[in-house]
């Protein structure tokens, strides 16, 4: 009964709240008040000849990728092929013995390694699929020289076991080449560079061991004295905000509280994190329908307003790298994509998407990334004569792809 009267409750309040928009919105249109807005405006100032002495000049490296098979199968003598695929089987041997397998030749499959919430070392293998930007991925944990290992005419595979409702599988991947990283020109670099040098890669939005909870933000919390804002901000830095369910708006809410007294006490590199969290839907939840998406704004006009290059901004947390500062905000690309519709400089926007699409000297995995983020922007447009037109310009800069690619692209309008 006490959770169906608190389900009750959240979906009350989030009906109310989404009757007059996500946030309170001040009398210059934006979730903060003009006050916060100029306090903004000044520490960017000072952040702008900052970035003067940041390191603008650093190159950074395109993620480790290749291009591969996988490998669907199913057979009554699966032990024998796992053995044939641990003791790394050719591949021209393979395709004699299992004429059945499922094969699907030339993905773009790339290659990440991090720690899981265990803390525990992870070497993932992902193939990037053109059509959905899902596919096959297989991850190994406890080895950490995975990562570095050469791969060229080597198999990696997961194991199914038989199961009342399916029979025993294997997945793999063939890997015909080696994996390769590639420096990002000067331009992406410098747009990488920018972004971290505005968001500030040594701060974090929570302190360390921050535990899970709620703070009220007070009423009267801006006439508060500079003193008892910053015990507020570092209240609020402590906790951590779970969702009991999609219509819980609470992480929300206690972003833009911790956005807000940021900004009032001129802590830039907490705020901006903040915001990008808020723009990026960032947030822990129980569970996260997407019939509850459409009510969570993507707010890119507040750092449109302040004298920053969000084009530079947006692009530097889009791009994938092997070489990420610590610390490094990755941005989702169907949240940005969202977020782009809302932007003053479409045409801008647009045309860099485009031109990356097309560029040879990029990454096929930061090529696909800006097909995706297209993608994104456009479905969010609301004029269908703009979609459709967008949609023609997609399909021909989709012919400058390699051809592995763009054969794998069905656009519709």
């Amino acid at each position: 009964m006490k959770n169906l009267l608190l389900s009750i409750l959240i979906l009350v309040s989030y009906n109310s709240y989404s009757q007059n928009g996500e946030f309170k919105t001040y009398s210059n249109g934006l979730i903060y008040s003009t006050s916060t807005m100029s306090k903004l405006s000044k520490i960017v100032d000072s952040l702008n000849l900052k970035y003067k002495s940041c390191d603008y000049d650093k190159v950074f490296k395109s993620k480790s990728q290749t291009i591969g098979h996988v490998i669907n199968i199913k057979t009554t003598n699966i032990k024998q092929l796992k053995k044939d695929l641990e003791n790394q089987i050719t591949f021209e041997r393979f395709i004699n013995k299992y004429p059945n397998a499922d094969i699907k030749k030339e993905v773009l499959i790339v290659k990440f390694n991090y720690k899981n919430y265990k803390d525990e070392e992870i070497t993932a293998f992902s193939e990037i699929s053109p059509n959905d930007h899902y596919g096959l991925e297989i991850k190994k944990q406890h080895n950490p020289t995975l990562y570095k290992q050469k791969m060229k005419g080597t198999w990696i595979f997961k194991y199914y076991k038989k199961s009342d409702s399916s029979e025993s599988a294997i997945h793999a991947f063939y890997f015909p080449n080696e994996f390769a990283s590639r420096s990002l020109n000067q331009k992406y670099s410098s747009m990488i560079g920018y972004s971290d040098c505005l968001i500030d890669t040594t701060a974090v939005k929570f302190k360390k061991n921050a535990k899970t909870g709620w703070i009220d933000m007070p009423k009267n919390w801006l006439s508060f004295s500079e003193n008892r804002k910053n015990k507020l901000l570092d209240k609020m830095r402590e906790t951590k905000v779970v969702g009991s369910c999609s219509m819980d708006s609470s992480p929300r809410d206690h972003a833009i509280n911790i956005a807000m007294l940021s900004a009032e006490t001129t802590k830039w590199e907490i705020f901006l994190r903040s915001h990008l969290d808020i723009m990026n839907d960032r947030f822990d939840r129980v569970s996260d329908g997407s019939y509850a998406l459409e009510n969570r704004k993507t707010y890119i006009r507040e750092l449109e307003e302040l004298d920053i290059n969000v084009v530079n901004l947006i692009f530097g947390i889009s791009l994938r790298v092997e070489n990420p500062a610590k610390n490094h905000y990755y941005g989702s690309i169907s949240r940005i994509g969202r977020a782009l519709t809302e932007t003053q400089n479409r045409n801008e926007i647009e045309g860099l998407m485009l031109s990356m699409i097309e560029d040879a000297t990029l990454d096929d995995y930061n090529r696909l990334l800006s097909y995706f983020l297209f993608l994104n922007y456009n479905h969010y447009i609301k004029n269908k004569v703009t979609k459709d037109k967008n949609i023609r310009k997609l399909k021909r800069s989709v012919t400058f792809l390699p051809n592995y690619l763009k054969s794998k692209i069905e656009l519709k309008k």
